[in-house]
């Protein structure tokens, strides 16, 4: 447990200083990339690869509002250099999306998902070593992320726009949801940060006058939520964008120390992206 995450987490304010310290391009291609975790020397990296985009339906169908599409679930493992180490594929008929994903020192937990609200989802725990994935429970709902909470096994998640908080045991057995009480970002990414707490990264789309309403402006944000509460702590504004123009915090995101100060590590463009490195500066003065 790491109490100087939170404790400098803590500290960040919508002032925070963000400064780039490193742009490493992937030798890959990362398609539409959506959680991240570092295990010692390696990124474990969760991703999507759509063949068929979903389709709105004028009316309803079947209780959904767009049509499943079709795509590929990915978990890519490369270095610092950006070089893919491993590779394996996710994915079961129309849960094909991966979401956000966290490491409980054993395991990587990622979820797979239909690209739609209210749909179904799959959480696997994958051996980060041979990259090994066993189905360890299904969800009747779209689940965008998981986080585990390290002090007692069991998995935090959230629904489609993390509207929904749920909590399971490693045996998928639905022990709460709750409705999230902050509607300031939708979350995309997690991490246990410990003392009972998970720092979550996620973005707004806002309309922009600017670009004539045809791109959205992007808000970004990061959050460390109570894991008995599942209410934020503390909640602060990421307005850092990326070469293409994407706020930082769009997808995957994880977060460490550097001695007193932050550490964020973001792949936020698609295809052909890159990995990019942030520290905070003067977090903790004197």
């Amino acid at each position: 447990m790491d109490n100087q995450l939170i404790a400098s987490f803590r500290m960040l304010t919508r002032s925070t200083r963000w400064e780039l310290q490193d742009k490493i391009d992937l030798q890959f291609n990362n398609r539409h990339s959506q959680g991240m975790v570092r295990i010692g020397d390696l990124f474990y990296m969760s991703s999507v690869e759509l063949t068929g985009m979903p389709v709105r339906y004028d009316i309803p169908q079947d209780g959904y509002d767009r049509s499943p599409g079709r795509g590929i679930g990915h978990l890519f493992a490369f270095d610092i250099r950006g070089k893919l180490v491993k590779h394996t594929l996710f994915g079961d008929g129309d849960m094909y999306h991966p979401g956000g994903i966290d490491f409980d020192g054993e395991h990587l937990w990622v979820p797979v998902a239909e690209y739609r609200p209210h749909s179904e989802s799959i959480v696997y725990k994958v051996d980060p070593m041979t990259m090994h994935a066993e189905e360890a429970f299904r969800v009747r709902d779209h689940v965008g992320g998981v986080v585990h909470d390290g002090r007692n096994g069991s998995l935090i998640g959230h629904s489609w726009g993390s509207r929904t908080f749920y909590e399971w045991n490693r045996a998928g057995n639905m022990l709460r949801a709750k409705d999230n009480a902050s509607h300031f970002v939708d979350y995309q990414d997690g991490q246990y940060a410990g003392d009972g707490a998970m720092i979550v990264s996620g973005i707004s789309e806002m309309a922009n006058p600017v670009s004539g309403y045809a791109e959205p402006y992007e808000l970004g944000g990061l959050a460390l939520i109570d894991m008995n509460t599942l209410e934020a702590l503390h909640e602060v504004p990421i307005t850092e964008f990326s070469p293409l123009g994407h706020v930082i915090t769009r997808n995957p995101v994880f977060l460490e120390t550097a001695g007193r100060e932050l550490r964020l590590y973001a792949v936020p463009d698609d295809e052909r992206g890159s990995l990019l490195v942030y520290e905070t500066r003067n977090l903790n003065p004197g």
